[in-house]
């Protein structure tokens, strides 16, 4: 063998065990945060009637429901903490340039779990989440056997239809806004353009209603935290105190 072929074998070998390694460690955190949020979910869930249920079916649907919310959590806590994640393992390369146990912190791995994560969120807004809630609701079509699969084919024809009016109502929206044919066709681009706006879109509103409501949420947390406090009796006004108790008693000497 020429030693332009063998370098070429060699270069091919190594890239072939960096992609392996990679999918290990991607698979070991999403593994580890798949853990962690079904923990999360599982202790805050309420447990009422629908989810204690006694027949088989229903918790088999309740179950896969949770699991497909529970990887959607993963994804949103993975999204969350991917850039802290590139900043410190950008840190500690620059740190220990020479380390051989830490060159795993590379950017192949970054730009690897930036995709995973985009792919994975564009899935879980448009599939999973969807079809968990329609999965819970679903009983199967009528005349049809019970079972698992009557609310999977159910469910999957209802989240067909969901697509379709939602892609005819932009297609209707984008004709009446532009209406021109290049804005019909650009309605053909929808993996290449639109999903990625459809994620950015989404985003922004949950930047937006998460804006909206925290004020709300520190007044409220402050308005029971001032509930629950005692106020201490070092910063009372006795000589206050002492005014109100007196027209108090002359009040009621006068009603007497």
């Amino acid at each position: 063998m020429a030693p332009v072929e063998q370098d070429a074998l060699a270069v091919r070998e190594q890239l072939f065990h960096e992609r392996v390694r990679e999918c290990i460690i991607c698979a070991l955190l999403f593994a580890s945060l798949y853990i962690l949020c079904h923990f999360i979910i599982t202790h805050f869930k309420k447990h009422t009637d629908f989810t204690a249920v006694h027949d088989d079916e229903d918790a088999a649907v309740n179950k896969i429901a949770l699991e497909l919310c529970t990887f959607t959590l993963a994804v949103a806590l993975g999204a969350v903490l991917l850039l802290p994640f590139s900043i410190i393992s950008n840190e500690v390369l620059l740190s220990f340039p020479q380390n051989y146990y830490i060159q795993w912190l590379n950017g192949s791995l970054i730009h690897g779990l930036w995709n995973l994560v985009f792919l994975f969120s564009n899935m879980s807004l448009v599939l999973l989440m969807p079809f968990a809630y329609f999965f819970t609701e679903s009983e199967g079509f009528a005349g049809s056997k019970k079972g698992i699969m009557a609310r999977v084919y159910e469910t999957s024809v209802v989240l067909l239809l969901l697509t379709l009016l939602v892609l005819g109502m932009v297609w209707v929206a984008s004709a009446i806004v532009g209406d021109d044919a290049a804005s019909r066709q650009s309605l053909y681009d929808l993996w290449e353009y639109y999903l990625p706006y459809l994620y950015s879109c989404i985003s922004l509103f949950g930047v937006l209603l998460l804006l909206l409501c925290t004020p709300f949420g520190l007044s409220t947390m402050f308005t029971v935290t001032g509930k629950l406090l005692v106020k201490p009796r070092l910063l009372e006004d006795l000589d206050e105190q002492l005014s109100c108790t007196r027209f108090e008693e002359a009040a009621v000497s006068h009603r007497i």
